[in-house]
């Protein structure tokens, strides 16, 4: 499995600072521009896996710019550039410390404090006697923020983030409205490939000149949670779980062998079979989603690659 990106360590012309997260890594050049780099990292339950998954960053890339494309007529984006098929260049933002959660269906998380006997959730209703998987009367917003430590995500209500000046009003309703507008548009063009796009989360940012602008990734199976539209309603009808098209594949298999993030758990030992068979999840989902076929990019020397596009671009 030699033939991943895990870690990059590039030195680019006018470079400020790197910023990594879990997955991307995200170079400032000049205080002006950021290359945003998707690595194969793969993370579940906050915590990154040990190795990488072969395409998984390309294939993150690729939806991502191609749905920020998708949608540029409903919302600005951040969006410039894409000179490799692992990179994406856009304009330096100042991020809002909300991740903006939109779910049209009870599940996972929500699904789980449901489970647990929680009608409230970021200070949203939930009605009462709904299954998982159940489609809400209407999708709710449910933000998460940042813990002050560490990198687990915290629900919090439209409230608190008012409250405690995250975000101001008059930003958080552009927000709201985005994020509408974003899952509405989603969940059409998940309908037209025979798909329900169950939940996502949307981030953003501000430009320098203070325009609020969709950032970072958008619709990909690691943000968002799909289903399979044919025999949905049999399944649900039925006390079945759900055909899905996310990364909840990788966290039922963790869970399964006995990892679920929590303190003192290791991390299970991932097979090359096992590699390879979630790559070839990876790149079902990403045929699914756009209707296109995957082409595998280059991937003898994936660093020298994108350095090489990069520096052709900048």
């Amino acid at each position: 499995m030699s033939n991943t990106i895990i870690d990059t360590n590039f030195k680019f012309p006018g470079q400020k600072s790197v910023y990594k997260g879990k997955v991307r890594e995200v170079y400032n050049i000049n205080d002006d521009q950021l290359v945003m780099i998707a690595t194969d990292r793969l993370s579940a339950f906050d915590v990154v896996m040990p190795k990488g998954i072969p395409y998984k960053g390309q294939i993150l890339n690729q939806i991502a710019t191609k749905m920020m494309k998708a949608t540029e007529d409903l919302v600005p984006n951040w969006l410039v550039a894409t000179p490799d098929p692992n990179v994406a260049v856009g304009h330096l933002c100042e991020p809002f410390k909300v991740e903006m959660v939109i779910r049209g269906y009870l599940s996972g998380h929500a699904a789980r404090e449901y489970k647990a006997g929680k009608r409230l959730l970021c200070g949203v209703a939930m009605p009462e006697g709904m299954k998982e998987n159940d489609k809400f009367p209407d999708p709710i917003i449910t933000p998460a923020t940042k813990a002050e430590m560490g990198d687990h995500d915290e629900d919090i209500s439209r409230e608190d983030i008012l409250k405690r000046g995250i975000v101001s009003e008059e930003d958080y309703e552009i927000l709201e409205d985005y994020t509408r507008k974003l899952f509405q548009r989603g969940t059409e063009i998940a309908a037209s490939r025979g798909l329900i796009l169950v939940d996502t989360k949307y981030e953003f940012g501000k430009t320098k000149d203070g325009k609020i602008v969709l950032i970072d990734e958008i619709h990909t199976p690691d943000s968002s949670r799909y289903f399979y539209a044919d025999g949905y309603q049999e399944r649900q009808d039925r006390g079945e779980a759900q055909k899905q098209l996310s990364k909840e594949f990788v966290r039922q298999w963790l869970i399964a062998n006995g990892f679920q993030g929590l303190e003192g758990q290791q991390v299970p030992e991932m097979s090359d079979e096992y590699i390879t068979s979630v790559s070839d999840r990876y790149i079902e989902l990403y045929e699914n989603i756009t209707g296109e076929s995957f082409k595998k990019a280059d991937v003898s020397n994936i660093q020298n690659r994108i350095e090489e596009n990069v520096l052709n671009y900048l």
